[in-house]
């Protein structure tokens, strides 16, 4: 039981994989896109000021992937920001493998339906080259995070790279994958199937 694989990633191999492969006709198993990372970014202006919420903002984002952050530090400084270089502007992680998976399970299916007012994600944030990047408003919306432990209110980008360099690709990919995208219904992926 050790290795068994996470839900999401089983439902993707079984259900996902055959689906794209019959609708786009790829002449190879290799051209199926597939999921290669998720990478969390949070960014904080006021982060060199305060310290203190830093360690908060690291200590949350582990609580929701379940693997530490890495403090981000300006690259160069910019005076009219009041930046200087190597000083911390927020933190990031990078999923891959098993924790990608469930973290992609537990954001589609626990985190997003959290969401006021919610009706889906936009189809226009791809970047060109297949990675879809989203926003989201504030960290409350995961149920890792204690509400009463919270100092501020942050949001954070999400980024997940596929294996494809096409952004039809990766949307079909995504929305078998169970991403509500605006105006649309969503997949549900039954616990049963997968």
């Amino acid at each position: 039981m050790a290795n068994e694989k996470p839900r999401l990633q089983r439902y993707y191999e079984e259900s996902v994989r055959p689906k794209l492969h019959q609708d786009f006709g790829y002449s190879s198993p290799m051209q199926i896109p597939g999921l290669e990372k998720i990478v969390i970014n949070v960014g904080l202006g006021e982060a060199s000021k305060n310290p203190k919420l830093l360690e908060s903002v690291v200590a949350e984002i582990g609580q929701i992937t379940g693997q530490k952050a890495v403090v981000t530090r300006a690259k160069k400084a910019i005076s009219n920001f009041g930046l200087r270089e190597n000083q911390p502007v927020g933190a990031s992680v990078t999923l891959r493998r098993d924790r990608m998976w469930e973290f992609l399970d537990r954001l589609v299916n626990v985190a997003m339906p959290r969401i006021r007012d919610f009706r889906g994600v936009s189809t226009r944030s791809f970047d060109g080259r297949g990675n879809y990047t989203m926003g989201v408003k504030e960290q409350l919306i995961f149920p890792e995070i204690d509400y009463d432990k919270v100092d501020q209110v942050h949001g954070m980008d999400i980024t997940i790279v596929t294996s494809t360099t096409k952004d039809d690709q990766a949307l079909a990919l995504l929305r078998e994958l169970g991403i509500p995208f605006r105006g649309e219904s969503p997949v549900i992926v039954n616990a049963a199937a997968a």
